[in-house]
């Protein structure tokens, strides 16, 4: 790329106010404890933005997005969308966020600058509750989603190494 654009975007989504559904944003922050990534690798807390994220998400070669969504799974499951499956993802709303970031991708691609790739690292709340902390079920499986999001980049070719204090 010609940019100073990154490559591979990494973006968690939530609200951290509303329990589970900052799990994304929950998910972003293990990410960077645990791991060390490159340089081309752009991490992005995204929080409630929308179209805020449009110049970082603008011609990335891979986008990893990690959210609450509603799947009718079972509570704390892990919902994991690529290639062809991704589309069926926006053509209902399962995220909060998720008219947000379709408006953002559907704008990108209308400017010619859409992601290349996009991978959707969903997982199926619990609680949707005032209150600051994942729920005990979440918590629990957030270091499964985080490894998640580790092997899609690993086998994208991105070079991941584990942090000492942190298991791999």
């Amino acid at each position: 790329m010609t940019s100073a654009r990154a490559q591979v975007v990494v973006l968690g989504i939530g609200n951290i106010l509303l329990s589970d559904e900052g799990v994304g944003v929950r998910a972003i922050e293990a990410l960077r404890q645990r791991f060390d990534l490159p340089a081309d690798v752009n991490v992005i807390d995204g929080g409630t933005s929308a179209m805020e994220l449009i110049d970082d998400l603008s011609r990335a070669k891979l986008l990893i997005v990690v959210d609450a969504v509603k799947a009718g799974r079972p509570p704390a499951s892990i919902v994991h969308l690529s290639g062809n499956d991704v589309p069926v993802f926006f053509r209902s709303k399962l995220s909060p966020h998720q008219i947000g970031l379709s408006d953002v991708l559907a704008s990108l691609e209308l400017l010619g600058e859409a992601p290349q790739e996009t991978i959707i690292v969903g997982i199926q709340p619990v609680s949707l509750s005032l209150g600051m902390e994942l729920s005990g079920e979440v918590k629990a499986i957030l270091p499964e989603v985080v490894d998640l999001v580790v092997a899609d980049l690993r086998s994208h070719g991105i070079e991941v190494q584990s942090r000492r204090n942190f298991p791999a």
